[in-house]
């Protein structure tokens, strides 16, 4: 039977031996050949540097196909969520409404790319034509009829109206690049070294390995503290944890929660554990008819305690969900978080027309009822819901497979054999519920690979998509997500924290709860 207890002692103790391992060789190491090269070292000549570890690879910087170029402060937008989360002007500095299909965005002034030239309209309306050629799900976001630019003044025409416009161009997709020096590289080298507005431009990237960013000195905003950084992919949570506490790195995301408190005993480290905008839950294969039913849904849904993951697998570090808003957030829902229920479940399962056969095990025309489970190491805390739903399942005969997969978004969409997985979104990164609601519950969104088409559902979001009152769109979000629970097209289980380990000589730096920003001209160190 799975106890969250014995994986942990399992974990901390295998920890334990390669953090003792680790340090053995290294000291080993050293004994043999000092490493001058540690992370955030200011070298001799004043040279700054860090490193950073995040959970996820990438094999390619497309800035308008991945979030990663914004997040490195290689590209910017037109404008970006401030640490309360409201929009606020960045390339752009300024935006009006002329009417309900049409805005003008006034371009920043003595702002230049990282090849030097200068940031125009003319340079902003190429950069979203590549954007809206390369992302559909881009284009579905902002919806552009058509643009004009004149000096630094771009005027957007939209297909509709479209009153959540600037809140969608926060989008990562939506960066602005230098088109320009794509024809010149060729598209294969630009999306390796994107050139952008930001801080630091690209020096190398190796693909699903590392990037290692330079500081691009004629950055509009003030040029950067630190000269150069580095950027690790691994998607061990041990060891990156491991990383930080060895100093190999300066900043580590997703520590997984039972190594915080070893952290933090060390007085050199920090740990940030922030509130996010993130929810974790189970996303259901309705391309099958087994998860077609509601019932089903429903009775897997009754199977999790929400506030056992909050408590036993990510130690406090997290909020039991009802939604897929945070409830303290104005359109999150205001129903009590479910609880569980296994005699409910069985009870659903048998109205679906299932029956357990004379061993406990579910049957239905002869043939036996079995899920598989997907989830990934990328949040650590995954594979243990993963490993919780299992065993809630085999307490009532239901049998549930785990496969785990190394990219998550390709599998579940190239795949089929899946019928639920474990699953994390930032729903409201932007300070409103559409961008959530358009990407992962409207048909070809791009966080939706099912490719789920739920007509109460379309007909509440095709409305909020209209409204411009806020008050209307939080009443029509709290609609939507009426429907969602009420339906249980996703199970929500809890709203996690964003857990950062920090190097204490790290200077003028936090993650911030919308994610996005990982790197900026401030950041500095001791």
């Amino acid at each position: 039977m799975f106890s969250v207890k014995k994986v942990k002692r399992k974990k901390s103790l295998l920890l334990s031996l390669l953090l003792a391992t680790g340090m053995l060789l290294t000291a080993c190491g050293q004994q043999e050949a000092p490493n001058p090269s540690i992370a955030g070292e200011v070298e001799k000549g004043g040279q700054k540097k860090a490193k950073m570890i995040i959970h996820f690879k990438t094999g390619s910087l497309d800035p308008h196909n991945s979030f990663y170029p914004l997040k490195f402060g290689v590209t910017e937008t037109l404008v970006r969520m401030d640490e309360n989360l409201e929009v606020k002007p960045w390339l752009a500095s300024k935006w009006e409404a002329i009417d309900e299909r049409t805005w003008t965005f006034t371009i920043r002034d003595g702002v230049t790319f990282q090849d030097g030239t200068k940031l125009d309209a003319a340079a902003a309306k190429a950069s979203f034509e590549r954007g809206v050629a390369a992302s559909p799900a881009l284009a579905r976001a902002l919806k552009i009829a058509s643009m004009k630019a004149s000096g630094q003044e771009l005027t957007i025409v939209t297909t509709e109206p479209h009153p959540s416009l600037p809140s969608e161009l926060v989008n990562p997709f939506a960066s602005v690049v230098q088109v320009e020096a794509e024809k010149q590289m060729g598209t294969e080298a630009f999306n390796l070294a994107p050139v952008g507005t930001g801080p630091f431009k690209v020096k190398q990237f190796q693909p699903n390995v590392k990037a290692d960013l330079v500081r691009y000195d004629g950055y509009w905003d003030g040029k950067a503290k630190l000269d150069e950084i580095e950027i690790a992919f691994n998607e061990d949570g041990n060891v990156r944890a491991m990383a930080l506490q060895s100093k190999e790195a300066d900043i580590v995301y997703q520590i997984p929660a039972e190594m915080v408190s070893v952290i933090q005993q060390d007085p050199e480290l920090r740990v940030e554990s922030v509130p996010s905008l993130r929810v974790h839950f189970l996303l259901y294969n309705q391309q099958k008819p087994l998860l077609q039913d509601n019932r089903v849904r429903r009775a897997i849904d009754l199977l999790l305690d929400r506030n056992s993951i909050v408590n036993d697998i990510l130690l406090g570090n997290a909020t039991a969900a009802n939604g897929p808003f945070h409830h303290r957030l104005p359109f999150g829902s205001e129903d009590e978080v479910r609880k569980p229920n296994s005699a409910e479940a069985i009870k659903l399962l048998e109205e679906a027309g299932y029956q357990r056969n004379a061993e406990g095990k579910w049957m239905k025309d002869g043939e036996p009822l079995s899920m598989q489970i997907i989830t990934y190491k990328g949040r650590p805390e995954l594979p243990l819901i993963a490993q919780l739903l299992q065993s809630e399942a085999a307490k009532i005969g239901l049998v549930m497979e785990i496969k785990t997969v190394e990219n998550v978004d390709q599998y579940l969409r190239d795949h089929q054999d899946w019928d639920v997985a474990t699953y994390s979104n930032s729903t409201s990164p932007r300070g409103d519920g559409g961008f959530y609601l358009n990407s992962a519950f409207m048909p070809g969104g791009s966080l939706n690979p099912i490719n789920l088409a739920n007509e109460n559902l379309i007909q509440v979001v095709t409305q909020l998509n209209a409204t411009a009152d806020i008050q209307q769109r939080v009443k029509l979000t709290q609609q939507a997500v009426d429907v969602i629970n009420r339906e249980v097209l996703h199970s929500f289980l809890v709203y996690p924290n964003m857990i950062v380990g920090v190097n204490n000589r790290i200077l003028n730096w936090k993650p911030g709860a919308e994610d996005y920003y990982y790197i900026n001209n401030k950041m500095d160190v001791k």
